[in-house]
């Protein structure tokens, strides 16, 4: 199938709450536009410590986790951004890995954007087309 890189925005959803209630300004809460790698191996987001730290991102607990190869890994887990793809977003809490990882777009916020893996096109759509459809189950 190939490599499959969309780009993302991930926004500080703190900063956001805090820009609403006006304790600070719009143009001061912290996003960042990411090209992530699309993976369907992966459940959650995962980001970088630089990106981590980019967006402010207090860290809310240590874990583990299975890499490729069946690799154990220390990482943590961060406070929640949320992800922005075209007209879609989801509420995310990323695994966060050190440096030399790339951003891992997992199959968590995948499904919660109603978005599919397009092999041929290797790209993102719409399990429903257009329509963004949500799914409770």
């Amino acid at each position: 199938m190939g490599e499959v890189v969309e780009e993302i925005t991930l926004v500080n959803v703190r900063d956001a709450a805090n820009a609403r209630s006006g304790f600070i300004k719009e143009a001061d809460v912290r996003k960042v536009t990411v090209d992530a790698v699309v993976d369907t191996g992966a459940g959650p987001l995962v980001i970088t410590e630089a990106l981590r730290q980019r967006l402010g991102l207090d860290i809310e607990k240590d874990t583990s986790v299975h890499l490729a190869g069946d690799v154990l890994q220390k990482c943590t887990v961060a406070e929640a951004v949320d992800i922005f793809w075209k007209d879609r977003s989801t509420l995310s809490r990323p695994l966060v890995l050190p440096a030399g990882h790339e951003t891992l777009l997992g199959v968590i916020p995948l499904e919660d954007m109603d978005l599919r893996v397009n092999p041929v096109d290797r790209c993102l759509e719409g399990v429903h087309g257009d329509e963004w459809v949500r799914q409770v189950r």
